[in-house]
């Protein structure tokens, strides 16, 4: 086509008019990804929906603590033991607390359970009509698009009441799975050519365990149902500053449809930077696995690991993926419930040394961190992401399906957060750019060269 042929040659000069020089964010004070200084967020709002915190100030300096994650008041630790405790599945339970404010009743919950039950199956044909017709080689964009034809399909797609939003977050909360499922085996089938092969949804089992049913059948073990359901509780919720969450608060405040800012946040989620870290740290491993010899020595593991930091192995990026975060510093309390539970599925599953390996490196990686850096004054340590896609693999959960399943899970934050700033936001979310081009005047056409 002519037209690739003029991007060709016009694509430097594009991307040479998007260039700033580095002294002028210094110059105007700009908080570049809206942080400060000191690595926290800049405050950009207020919510009851959730809280993460990796500081706490004393004596008017921020000190790095054991890290936090609040759903609604609740630490996540305390939410999580509760129904560990008793021996009941804690997503629906998650999902009411991030949407009405409260942990729900025994009959309230039970009721709210059989309505998102109610809710997975998908409208008739839409499988045939939207996922298997128009095929895709990524399941998050597919997901994004079978959103928008949902939206089609609902008679007050654009009506903002609050019974009204949460209607269609429920709905959407409640089929994302199934759309997740069913496009990953439509791509498989229409592009890889494999056997195709659909389950509906069975209002019988939870969540966790509709899922796992509906990608590879019954052939799943209670304990991987209680892990899965584990990590949707776990990713469920980030706070209002996580990309994918800020998104969805920034689209919401237009005033826009539920399913317009549920795909602005689909968006965010599909980015490498946020959504995929679990993939890095698997494919990471992997090189780990192959390039030291014994698992169990701590001095072979710490001297790979100064080869990745020095840009000499793996992929030369110089990072230890599934380590440090924007708010955790000493811990982050999702890695820590994630790895215990963790245990007792290697040992199902016969992969207890490889486990040993994930924290032989959780253990040593920090200490060779900061051998390459000049000062410590950024701790870190390892972050969900470091043993989720551990745990997704145990589960034989594909890995296009990663970055599916955590949108499967956060859409719930982001449906909480949607209500709220409709609610109490009020105002369009509008901060303001700095323009550094210098002022040039007009040339008209016979002048220019």
């Amino acid at each position: 086509m002519k037209i690739d042929e003029f991007i060709r040659e016009h694509s430097d000069l594009a991307a040479e008019s998007c260039k700033i020089e580095e002294s002028l964010f210094k110059q105007f004070d700009v908080k570049r990804g809206l942080r400060n200084a000191d690595h926290t967020g800049v405050l950009v709002g207020l919510t009851h929906v959730g809280s993460v915190v990796g500081y706490e100030k004393r004596d008017g300096k921020l000190e790095a603590i054991d890290g936090r994650l609040i759903y609604r008041g609740i630490d996540i630790n305390d939410l999580v033991r509760g129904f560990q405790t008793e021996s009941r599945p804690g997503f629906d339970e998650t999902v009411f607390l991030l949407l009405f404010g409260r942990l729900p009743g025994k009959e309230e919950l039970l009721r709210f359970s059989e309505g998102m039950a109610e809710l997975r199956a998908l409208p008739e044909n839409f499988n045939r009509d939207m996922i298997m017709t128009m095929r895709g080689k990524d399941i998050m964009n597919m997901l994004a698009r079978s959103i928008l034809a949902l939206y089609t399909l609902d008679e007050n797609a654009d009506e903002t009441s609050v019974e009204n939003v949460l209607k269609q977050s429920i709905s959407l909360i409640a089929k994302f799975p199934t759309i997740a499922v069913y496009s990953y085996h439509a791509m498989r089938h229409l592009i890889y050519y494999e056997t195709l092969t659909v389950r509906y949804p069975d209002k019988r089992l939870n969540t966790a365990e509709n899922f796992l049913y509906m990608l590879k059948g019954p052939e799943y073990t209670p304990l991987e149902a209680e892990l899965l359901d584990l990590a949707l509780v776990l990713h469920a919720e980030h706070g209002g500053g996580n990309n994918s969450t800020f998104t969805t608060r920034v689209v919401s405040s237009s005033g826009t449809d539920t399913y317009s800012a549920i795909v602005a946040a689909i968006g965010s989620l599909k980015g490498p930077l946020h959504g995929g870290a679990n993939i890095a740290v698997i494919d990471m491993m992997e090189n780990i696995k192959t390039n030291v010899r014994n698992w169990t020595n701590d001095e072979e593991i710490a001297s790979y690991l100064r080869k990745i930091l020095n840009r000499e192995a793996y992929d030369h990026s110089g990072k230890i993926y599934g380590f440090g975060h924007a708010v955790y510093t000493v811990s982050d309390p999702r890695a820590i419930l994630l790895k215990e539970k963790a245990h007792l599925l290697s040992k199902e599953k016969g992969r207890e040394k490889e486990l040993m390996l994930y924290e032989a490196i959780e253990r040593i990686g920090p200490e060779i961190y900061y051998e390459f850096k000049s000062t410590k004054d950024k701790l870190i340590s390892p972050n969900v992401d470091f043993y989720s896609g551990f745990v997704y693999e145990c589960l034989q959960i594909p890995r296009e399906l990663y970055t599916p399943l955590f949108a499967i899970s956060r859409i719930s934050g982001w449906c909480a957060h949607r209500l709220e700033e409709m609610i109490s936001g009020r105002r369009i979310i509008r901060p303001a750019y700095k323009a550094v081009t210098p002022d040039a005047a007009y040339v008209p056409m016979k002048n220019r060269e």
